[in-house]
Formats: C-alpha cells, sequence, structure tokens
C-alpha cells in the first residue's frame, strides 16, 4: 500500500492526469452534456466542421433507412474506393475501407472479397445498432477513403496513421501519431496494438512512442525508429484542431485528424471523452499542461482579452520551447 501511494505521489508530482481526474476536473467541467450528440454522430461533426471552413473527408451518402441500401450502389459504384462508418461507432468498430474492385466484388484493405450482398448486409447491422453506442438504430456513412501521406510509410504497417490532438479550452495541449501494425490488422487503434507515438507540439516531430503499455524505440514490424519524423502541415493541423472548440462547444475533447496525400490535413471525429495513454506516448502528464492553458485563461481574463486560434496555437506551442 505504501509503495502504491509513493507512486501515486510520483505520477501527481509529475503532472500525470489519471482517469478520475480527467473525469471530475475536464470531462464534467467542461464538457456539457448537451453538446455531446454533436461530437457522437460523425454525420453531425463534419457537417459542422464544413460549416466552420474545418476540411473533412468527403461524403458520398449517408443511409438512414433499409429501403436506401438497394438504392446505395448507383452512388458507391462511381468510386473504386470509399469508406463505411456507422455514425455513433467507437474504436474504430463497424467501419470497412474498400480499396479497389474484382469484377462485382469489392476488395477491403486486408484483401477480402465482398458482394453487394455483404455490403449490404453490413450496412443493415449498422442501421439495427450493431456498433453504436448503446446499441441504438444508427446511420451509415458512406465516404472518401483517405491516402495517406508518404511521410509515415516508413514507421507504419498498412493502413492510415491519424494524429489525436488533445484541446483544452481551444489550446492543444499534447498530440501523438497511431501508427497501425501488423497486430492491430492495419488499424490505428491503440486498443488493437496500434502504437502510439508522442509529437513535439513546437515543433512538429515524433519522439519516442509506446506499444501495448510499455515505451518503445522502434516500430516492431518495419524495424524503423519511430522518432525525428517531420510531421508535414503541423501548424495548419493545430490550428484546425484548436478550431474544433469554436465548432462543438466542448472544453476538453480529442481530435482525430489525418494527413492526406493529395488533400492535406483533414479532421476525422472528434472525442469528448479522450483516453490517458498519450501521455505514455508523450513521456509527459496531460495535468500539468491543461494547468497552464487554465492559467493563461485565468490571467487572459483578468486583463479583460481573449486569444483567437493562432494565438491559442502559439501560446500552446510556447509551453514545449
Amino acid at each position: 500500500m505504501v509503495g502504491l501511494l509513493k507512486t501515486w505521489r510520483d505520477l501527481r508530482r509529475k503532472g500525470v492526469m489519471g482517469i478520475n481526474q480527467r473525469n471530475a476536473d475536464y470531462i464534467l467541467k467542461y464538457n456539457q452534456r448537451q453538446f455531446f450528440p454533436l461530437v457522437d454522430n460523425k454525420v453531425l461533426t463534419k457537417e459542422r466542421a464544413r460549416a466552420r471552413g474545418i476540411h473533412v473527408p468527403q461524403a458520398y451518402a449517408v443511409v438512414r433507412t433499409e429501403r436506401e441500401i438497394a438504392k446505395i450502389f448507383e452512388i458507391i459504384d462511381a468510386h473504386d474506393d470509399f469508406v463505411i462508418k456507422p455514425a455513433h461507432g467507437a474504436a474504430g468498430e463497424g467501419i470497412v475501407v474498400i480499396s479497389d474492385r474484382f469484377d462485382d466484388l469489392y476488395r477491403t484493405v486486408s484483401g477480402r472479397l465482398l458482394s453487394r450482398n455483404d455490403l449490404s448486409h453490413h450496412l443493415s447491422n449498422i442501421l439495427t445498432g450493431m456498433y453504436s453506442l448503446g446499441g441504438a438504430p444508427d446511420q451509415a456513412l458512406i465516404e472518401y477513403r483517405v491516402k495517406s501521406d508518404p511521410i509515415f510509410e516508413r514507421i507504419s504497417y498498412s493502413g492510415v496513421p491519424d494524429i489525436r490532438i488533445i484541446v483544452l479550452l481551444g489550446y492543444p495541449v499534447m498530440a501523438m501519431v497511431r501508427l497501425p501494425t501488423q497486430q492491430s490488422q492495419g488499424k490505428a487503434n491503440l486498443h488493437q496494438g496500434a502504437i502510439g507515438v508522442g509529437i513535439d507540439l513546437a515543433k512538429g516531430c515524433t519522439l519516442q512512442g509506446s506499444w501495448m503499455n510499455r515505451r518503445i524505440t522502434h516500430h516492431p514490424d518495419t524495424r524503423n525508429m519511430v522518432d525525428g519524423v517531420a510531421v508535414k502541415h503541423w501548424d495548419a493541423l493545430l490550428h484546425q484542431a484548436a478550431s474544433c472548440y469554436e465548432m462543438c462547444h466542448l472544453g476538453y475533447i480529442g481530435v482525430d485528424m489525418v494527413l492526406d496525400k493529395e488533400h492535406g490535413p483533414m479532421m476525422l471525429e472528434v472525442n469528448a471523452r479522450p483516453g490517458l495513454n498519450i501521455q505514455i506516448a508523450n513521456n509527459a502528464g496531460l495535468a500539468a499542461r491543461c494547468l497552464q492553458v487554465e492559467e493563461q485563461i485565468r490571467m487572459l481574463k483578468k486583463q479583460g482579452a481573449e486569444e483567437n486560434v493562432q494565438d491559442r496555437v502559439r501560446f500552446s506551442q510556447s509551453l514545449m520551447d
């Protein structure tokens, strides 16, 4: 017991945030329940993002009823590749990524071939709520398939890496890139075996990372070192992530971004309950940085001033200098 207490005190001293602190001091304090439905619905999130000039993948169609499934192939057959997502899905469940065609079949990124009946069945499962939060009836979003920027090829296995940025009251406070592995089957999902690699907020360069909750320096599949990669369009990524504060009115969020090789930075989704593994990836504590942001906001209020998106990003980057 004494050892556990000492460990807890050491973590608190280093500014590491625990789940209870995250829930009480940040999610409950800054995230009003009335705004949760916006970020829990990918269709609504992206509609609102487009309206605010935040770049998101192009939506090809939204399937809302069983009757619409039969007609949807008139739309998706105009595209060689696309992604199917549950509007209310979580942890990557229910997402199907089609990379190309073979005759009248659809090939997934893992090489599996699906028929029209297979896709119809999957769409029907989405509508019934098989992958939604709480099992409630859902909608299916069909959208542009992101093509990963080549900068991550050396340190990623298949799939599309994504960038998670934690934003507090419009200030980016921590970031990491999630790299697919063979174990994660090409998905950028930490719980399925992807790697989390920290990113220096000021420089936009990758740091060392974590895999299965342990520190690592090399990707287990490519064997290449994961640090030292300069992330392209870094300032634009931070700017778009910070802009999500005004878009969703939630004070503590995780913004998931991607770098498309043709279209640059794109926002995939916003999470109102972001996890804490990003601290392991950065070897740094979230609480310490959040306290600095909160102090900055208190100081600005005393002065009767406020900062715009560009100012907020600049301040966040100054914390790393």
